[in-house]
């Protein structure tokens, strides 16, 4: 956790097995603070997984009725669910919730795209985190708006 007088971070990076030898836990973790700072949130606790097709498959289609793999899912604890968890109230004021990436498909449209696979995690670590902080992706105008964050805050990124 990061913390100094006006920030406070809690980034939970869980990476499955066949995968931790290739990505850095402290740069994913990195990359995250550096999406809350841009977005002024000065407090937030969240979670990142790094897993397979397999496993992404199976939250896509028990959570959103799409029987395929995907390259992130994010799961913002603000949404409303059936039965929601319960959390200490002073916990669940900063919880943004969870992103999951799948590494392979990461790694295949990295590929496809012609860039390094660190490049893709990265867009895909943004992206996923811009909706635990509210943005989508549903309409024209709320893609612009989301794209142009992501690009924003990419370009930070490198440059730092």
């Amino acid at each position: 956790m990061t913390e100094n007088a006006e920030q406070a971070y809690s980034i939970e990076v869980q990476i499955d097995e066949p995968y931790r030898e290739a990505l850095s836990e402290a740069w994913l973790r990195g990359l995250v603070e550096a999406v809350l700072r841009a977005e002024g949130c000065l407090r937030g606790q969240l979670t990142l997984v790094i897993t397979g097709d397999e496993e992404i498959r199976s939250l896509n289609r028990d959570f959103l009725g799409n029987d395929a793999p995907t390259d992130v899912l994010s799961f913002p604890a603000t949404e409303g669910t059936a039965e929601p968890f319960i959390v200490p109230e002073e916990e669940a004021a900063n919880y943004l919730g969870d992103v999951i990436i799948s590494y392979p498909t990461a790694a295949l449209q990295a590929a496809e795209q012609g860039h390094a696979i660190e490049e893709e995690l990265a867009l895909l670590v943004v992206h996923g985190c811009l909706h635990l902080l509210g943005y989508d992706h549903a309409d024209e105008e709320s893609e612009q708006r989301m794209w142009a964050r992501q690009e924003a805050i990419l370009a930070a990124w490198r440059a730092s």
